[in-house]
């Protein structure tokens, strides 16, 4: 037989019965003490071994009075131990989530004005003065600035006096044809003579031919007068296009503003040096309607649709939020980011934002497929790729592959590998693995995370 220490209990027993022991004995040496010795006679060996048993039991006392305790209290520190290791992992568990039909996407963005148009000089020159300024508000067809070009001028002068030669050239060719005209008239009667005296035999052949090549030399110089009026005719318009296009010229010295809005640039001053169709001269923003662009995620870009409400907030402006909407959403992907390029536009009657201003814009976008979403701090990454920690009904373990998703920070998406309504283990240590009991501790689950870009 294995032997077996006796616990806590039987040896407080045993003690206790020793100290009876002892303090019987001690009672018979007092009573053998108190028998009468003779004086003078010196003391007997019962008076020393008296002495000694009362000295012992004074040690074995004060040993036992802190024996005791210190032995209950080990023994308490073992047996709590032992209930210590006899107990189970007590574990966090989260529950997997679907995420909601709305998502609330959250994407950057930058205000733009809905119209917003360079002003270019289409006339060379130097500016001769300038009217406006940035941050100056203009009118549809507001005179800008002004451009001194004395070229202009004198081509439009030589282009007038074309048009003129133009015109006399035609009336020449006009007079022209009206000889021309009575010249074959004329060449064409005496043909018709000549004809009429060879049917009689009057005249010679050769005569004849003579005044009948005339006649028809005469129309064709007729014809060839009547192209050059033509001609003429071609060139006087030309010559009033070229009028035209220079006096157009000209009233491009003044500058104007192409519809109403606020100067957000103005890039010359007095005395610059302006060529046509190159030199900026200012820039004009129309800020009542403004719009943003945002990258739609590819997972999101099917539930996007023209008139999906959209609500705009800027840093500066805490505490308030501007309505606006989808105005429209491109037909393709970009290939490289794989988002969807949409365009939002706002109202902006007060005037309070400003072209150029940083913003977050939210869309409620409702999907058709809600993914599953699990709590960040469930993830375990081994070797067979992510897992998780699955609690089963009956408290046992079980680490399941998973395809993850988009990473939301806090919350990730899952793809494959969960069901909806089971409880994984949060933050899990060595203890968890797979077919390990565990008491788990379900907590209560995080609301879905806002989707950024």
């Amino acid at each position: 037989m294995s032997h077996q220490e006796p616990d806590a209990h039987e040896r407080e027993a045993l003690l206790k019965a020793e100290i009876a022991r002892l303090r019987e004995r001690t009672q018979r040496a007092t009573d053998f003490a108190h028998e009468p010795v003779p004086q003078g006679a010196p003391p007997s060996r019962a008076v020393l071994w008296l002495l000694a048993l009362l000295a012992v039991v004074i040690l074995a006392a004060a040993f036992l009075g802190g024996y005791l305790p210190r032995s209950s209290q080990d023994a308490q520190v073992v047996a709590e131990s032992r209930r210590d290791a006899a107990a189970l992992p007590q574990v966090s568990a989260a529950q997997v989530l679907r995420s909601p039909a709305k998502v609330a996407l959250e994407l950057p963005g930058s205000i733009q004005a809905l119209t917003e148009a360079p002003i270019l000089a289409r006339a060379d020159g130097y500016l001769k003065r300038r009217l406006v300024d940035i941050g100056d508000r203009v009118s549809s067809g507001q005179l800008l600035a002004e451009i001194e070009a004395p070229e202009l001028d004198q081509q439009l002068d030589q282009a007038r006096a074309s048009l003129q030669q133009a015109i006399a050239a035609q009336e020449q060719s006009s007079a022209s044809l009206e000889q021309a005209r009575a010249n074959f008239q004329l060449a064409s009667v005496t043909a018709r003579r000549w004809a009429n005296l060879l049917a009689r035999g009057a005249v010679s052949e050769q005569d004849h031919d003579v005044y009948q090549a005339q006649a028809r030399a005469q129309g064709a110089n007729v014809q060839a007068q009547e192209k050059n009026v033509l001609a003429a005719g071609s060139n006087i318009a030309a010559a009033r296009a070229n009028v035209a296009r220079l006096e157009q010229l000209l009233s491009y010295r003044q500058v104007r503003a192409p519809f109403s809005g606020i100067v957000t640039l103005r890039n010359v001053d007095t005395g610059a040096l302006i060529s046509a169709g190159q030199t900026l001269l200012f820039r004009i923003a129309q800020p009542s309607t403004l719009r943003t662009f945002v990258n739609v995620p590819q997972g999101y870009a099917s539930s996007l649709r023209p008139g999906l409400p959209a609500t705009l907030t800027f840093a500066d402006l805490p505490g308030r939020s501007f309505a606006g909407r989808v105005a429209r959403a491109n037909s393709a992907l970009d290939q490289n980011t794989r988002t969807l390029l949409a365009e939002i536009q706002l109202p902006n009657p007060g005037g309070q934002l400003m072209p150029g201003m940083y913003c977050q814009v939210s869309l409620e976008i409702e999907r058709n497929n809600q993914p599953l979403i699990i709590p960040g701090d469930t993830l375990m990454l081994r070797s067979q790729g992510p897992l998780v920690a699955i609690v089963r009904d009956d408290g046992t373990v079980h680490l399941q592959t998973i395809r993850l998703g988009r990473d939301y920070g806090k919350q990730l998406e899952v793809l494959d590998g969960l069901a909806p309504g089971q409880w994984l283990v949060v933050n899990p240590s060595d203890a968890v693995r797979e077919g390990a009991k565990v008491r788990a501790t379900r907590v209560k689950p995080e609301p879905p995370a806002r989707v950024g870009n």
